[in-house]
């Protein structure tokens, strides 16, 4: 019944809202000519976005980059980006490339462009310099799903110890302590990559000390400092709590539990878009809803395995109404946010997000299946011998416990049910880690209702500037595996400030690593150089985005490939530099 209004409610109604930034509008306006420079460019988003030191990037009609003061929020606007341009701007057509943070953590960019006076005759585009670096994404969005686990287990562990209160709660001592050790970890382990996350670098410069105000002072980077200060708190308050009463326990515990929540709801896409304080509330019992039932489901496959005693009916029925009340608030609250975050039944199979959420909502429907097989499969006696027993209540999320029957059970079947039943409830913990997962990736994902606005915004306009130098190098250092090709490409090859990104190939074509790969340019006519071109390894290709040549010509290209401690080959190419 519950899924089923799950599948009916879902899509009810549909009002404009975004979880996501979007560009709502531009001044100067995208594609708009200007008689006069404008004193400052000014982006207007559909939500509060941060803003990062390098939030702006505007390139000239030379396609050399102007330098701007640090952006800020207009006239405190918290949904607008603003930085003031110089006063003296020549004609021509202006590139504006820019990246903020949307409340919801997640950054996101794009690019336009406005002239001043008249077009210039070829305009230019702005670089795809502020995308997301693949390594960076791939080790936060790892923390981000590890962190999800630590949660479900630490606070389901010690809601079944505490709610359930199983006689023998040794078992339970080793997942409270994974759990709190893996968020502790995870926690940090975010709060380092959030500065390379939100500018899309590597996470070689997760280290730089410079970022971290701005980290620390941002809503996701506070939400962090808040779940490390909490944890730490847990771990002070176990000791001075094993001597109060039960009651004090369990409120502390849910104080806890709750604030832990709350980091999550904080910064993600609760946060922003329409009826946030709903959302919010809303998110907050769903967090705890699942980690109730799923670290709950972990915790009573330990105490069937491990414990000394076997879980009384007592403890089995506690559980059951737990995990029955849990999977009632996780239908109503997955009701309001699939609503909030899809908008119309296209969107559901016609977004990423709605196809992310089809797929959870199937793998949750596994996962009641196999709570069912729990509640069909709990049949332990409340007393070892047999005798005429009442049946306790039933694990899973199909229902509260049923009606107490008699029945005759023997040692061997009690044996065969118990058995039975650790299968069954091992199942559901597989399962729900799959679901974790999607959920994980589904909170990384633009939602519908933000996806249908930004469709609206302005188009972004990010390639590669005209003019911009591709070529191929081949090397050679005559040892086994030490041939390749080195793929290069600076944007936009001409006099100023350019990028060069490289990319290494071994003999067999495939994407290879090496230790090291310097480039140097040398401009023999005017005996300029060399220039070190300073590129840094970002995990898969290596690149710069300073390289400043400053006179035209043809310069010399020195490539330098080491393959191992002690071999390597030095290439050279000769490109031609243009104003």
């Amino acid at each position: 019944m519950l899924l089923g209004t799950l599948l009916i409610l879902l899509l009810g109604g549909a009002a404009p809202a975004s979880a996501h930034a979007a560009l709502r509008a531009s001044d100067p306006a995208e594609g708009s000519v200007v008689k006069a420079a404008p004193p400052h460019i000014t982006l207007t988003f559909t939500e509060s976005v941060g803003l990062l030191e390098d939030s702006f990037r505007v390139y000239g009609p030379d396609n050399r980059r102007v330098h701007m003061e640090e952006p800020a929020h207009a006239a405190g606007a918290a949904d607008t980006a603003r930085a003031a341009l110089p006063r003296d701007l020549a004609e021509g057509t202006y590139t504006v490339a820019w990246r903020v943070v949307s409340a919801d953590s997640h950054p996101v960019s794009g690019a336009f462009t406005f002239s001043v006076g008249k077009p210039s005759p070829t305009p230019p585009a702005a670089p795809a310099d502020h995308a997301e670096h693949p390594v960076t994404k791939s080790l936060y969005d790892t923390g981000r799903y590890l962190a999800y686990i630590a949660a479900a287990l630490l606070i389901g562990t010690a809601a079944f110890a505490a709610l359930c209160r199983p006689p023998d709660t040794a078992p339970l001592r080793a997942p409270l302590l994974f759990g709190w050790w893996t968020l502790l970890v995870t926690t940090a382990a975010l709060l380092v990559l959030r500065a390379p996350y939100e500018k899309g670098t590597s996470p070689a410069t997760a280290l730089d000390l410079s970022s971290f105000p701005g980290t620390l002072t941002g809503r996701p980077g506070l939400a962090l400092l808040t779940r490390l200060a909490l944890l730490l708190t847990a771990a002070f308050l176990v000791p001075l709590l094993r001597r109060r009463s039960p009651r004090t326990r369990v409120t502390a515990g849910a104080a806890l539990s709750l604030g832990l929540a709350l980091t999550w709801a904080s910064a993600e896409h609760a946060s922003a878009g329409i009826q946030v304080p709903v959302a919010m509330t809303s998110s907050v019992l769903h967090l705890l809803a699942m980690a109730a039932w799923l670290g709950g489901l972990t915790a009573l496959l330990l105490t069937l395995h491990r414990a000394k005693t076997p879980p009384p009916y007592p403890t089995v029925a506690r559980f059951s109404r737990l995990a029955f009340t849990s999977v009632t608030v996780l239908v109503v609250t997955g009701v309001y946010q699939s609503w909030r975050g899809l908008g119309s039944w296209s969107a559901l199979t016609g977004t990423t997000y709605g196809r992310t959420l089809t797929v959870k909502l199937a793998a949750t429907v596994f996962l009641l299946l196999a709570a069912a097989l729990s509640r069909r499969w709990t049949t332990l006696p409340a007393r070892p011998a047999p005798a005429e027993e009442r049946v306790p209540a039933l694990v899973g999320s199909a229902g509260p416990p049923p009606e107490p029957r008699t029945t005759t059970v023997t040692a061997g079947a009690e044996a065969l049910h118990r058995r039975a039943l650790r299968r069954s409830v091992l199942a559901e913990v597989v399962v729900a880690v799959a679901v974790l997962l999607i959920t994980t990736v589904l909170t990384g994902t633009l939602p519908s209702r933000a996806e249908a606005e930004a469709a609206k915004a302005p188009e972004p306009q990010v390639a590669g500037l005209p003019g911009a130098e591709a070529f191929t190098v081949p090397y050679d250092t005559g040892t086994p595996g030490g041939s390749g090709t080195v793929q290069l490409q600076m944007d936009p090859g001409r006099v100023g400030e350019n990028g060069l990104q490289a990319v290494v190939f071994g003999p067999q074509g495939a994407l290879t690593f090496v230790p090291e790969l310097r480039v140097s340019f040398t401009l023999p006519a005017k005996d300029v150089g060399p220039i070190d071109a300073k590129l840094t390894d970002r995990g898969g290709y290596w690149a710069t985005n300073d390289l400043t040549l400053p006179l035209e010509g043809t310069w010399t290209l020195k490539l330098t490939v080491r393959v191992s401690d002690i071999d390597q080959i030095t290439e050279t190419r000769q490109v031609k530099i243009t104003r």
